[in-house]
């Protein structure tokens, strides 16, 4: 096993709100939100508050009196951030980009032409700020999972290199949520068993964190709060699904409310399924209620889809299906969908009219077909005008979207 620290972890410092400040000079130091109805992202000045993104709007301004609110400028995003991660690029090939503003990086074959992995950080950070005009916090350490752990302890705007000699030290003290794969539900559970550092979970017997999360959970927090991690950097990533989610604050668990707001989901996914050539067999979706807590379904096709109409319609039973297992939840906060077991597809098999109870749902199907080809075309016309020059008017018309598209976009992991 490696037992030195070339592992990088960068992150842009509060990414969209800094690009914001960079293009207003006059918002620098002042607490900034981007969005409207709902927080997409804020300033570090408004995080003080309790600001935090995914926030309501009226909550955001309760919690800061003097908030202000800027559009987006997704475009700027996506340019800024691409600069960003190219920096990594000039001083080693082994980059791993996982979203727009942040990206591992192993340095372990460079340090004989650049230095010390903690000078290469440095002169990353030196250059992001010079040449973008933008903070980024970076985390050195043997592994990813800590390297990334790391550049969260740093912000904002540092470097945080942990020795091998004192990883488990420096790790065991820190809060649980900041361990990758644990959210504020998870957090919630650790807590009623009085586990609140990671330190405290690499304690908790494995039979005890299995009935608590279940077994997978127990396996991999278990081994990352132990430092195990053996994931190498990936330079080539071949999505395994697609998916997109909608936040809906708090609605009722009505037709009206999931239909449309999956027909939504489900054309931004068939979009870009269908953009790559790819389709996929299982369809998945999570419904989360009032409190928090999230059920999944899922279902496996004979045949790979991306029709949007398919796969909204695939959505909307097994929606049903949770619906109707959990009669006594009147209200729900958020839907998503992905699909998985994806497949190149150049083209689709004709299938005879058997008759069979899932025809509607075959793309080889008469009906079927002619979804795809009426999506082939929207894309056309949308690759041409823009993504808003055509769409199915159930999407359209049935859903009030507080979230651009364009910054789900940005969000939303590239097949």
């Amino acid at each position: 096993m490696d037992t030195t620290a070339t592992i990088l972890h960068a992150d842009l410092d509060a990414f969209y709100a800094s690009v914001e400040q960079l293009l207003d000079p006059t918002l620098r130091g002042k607490p900034i939100a981007v969005g409207g109805g709902v927080v997409l992202a804020a300033s570090y000045e408004a995080k003080a508050f309790g600001v935090s993104g995914g926030m309501p709007g009226w909550r955001a301004r309760e919690l800061c009196p003097h908030l202000i609110f800027v559009d987006g400028h997704f475009k700027k995003y996506q340019r800024l951030g691409d600069a960003a991660i190219s920096v990594l690029t000039d001083f080693t090939p082994l980059v791993e980009r996982i979203s727009i503003d942040e990206a591992f990086a192993d340095v372990a074959g460079c340090t004989h032409l650049f230095g010390t992995p903690a000078k290469i950080a440095s002169a990353v950070r030196c250059r992001v700020r010079t040449e973008l005009g933008l903070p980024i916090s970076i985390g050195i350490a043997r592994t990813k999972h800590l390297a990334k752990i790391a550049s969260q302890v740093a912000k904002p705007d540092g470097l945080v290199v942990v020795d091998p000699a004192t990883e488990l030290a420096f790790l065991h003290d820190l809060p649980v949520e900041l361990m990758w794969g644990v959210g504020p539900v998870t957090r919630a559970r650790l807590a009623e068993i009085d586990v609140h550092t990671i330190g405290q979970l690499a304690q908790v017997p494995g039979w005890s964190l299995e009935q608590l999360l279940g077994r997978a959970a127990r396996d991999k927090l278990t081994a990352l709060a132990w430092n195990r991690d053996r994931r190498e950097i990936k330079t080539q990533r071949r999505a395994k699904s697609a998916g997109a989610q909608s936040a809906l604050g708090k609605k009722p668990a009505e037709e009206q409310v999931f239909r449309p707001a999956l027909r939504h989901l489900a054309d931004r996914i068939g979009t870009r399924l269908r953009a790559r050539f790819r389709s996929g067999r299982t369809v998945a979706v999570r419904v989360r209620f009032g409190d928090l807590r999230s059920v999944t379904r899922s279902v496996t096709l004979d045949a790979p889809i991306s029709a949007t109409a398919i796969l909204a319609e695939i959505a909307e039973e097994l929606v049903r299906r949770v619906l109707a297992d959990h009669p006594d939840e009147k209200i729900i906060s958020l839907l998503a969908i992905s699909v998985s077991h994806l497949e190149t597809c150049w083209d689709i098999q004709l299938e005879l009219p058997l008759g069979l109870g899932d025809e509607k749902c075959r793309p080889g199907t008469k009906r079927g077909m002619a979804r795809w080809s009426a999506d082939r075309a929207m894309d056309l016309i949308r690759d041409r005008f823009g993504y808003d020059a055509v769409g199915y008017g159930s999407v359209a018309l049935g859903v009030s979207r507080a979230v651009p598209d364009a910054f789900r976009e940005l969000a939303e992991k590239d097949l």
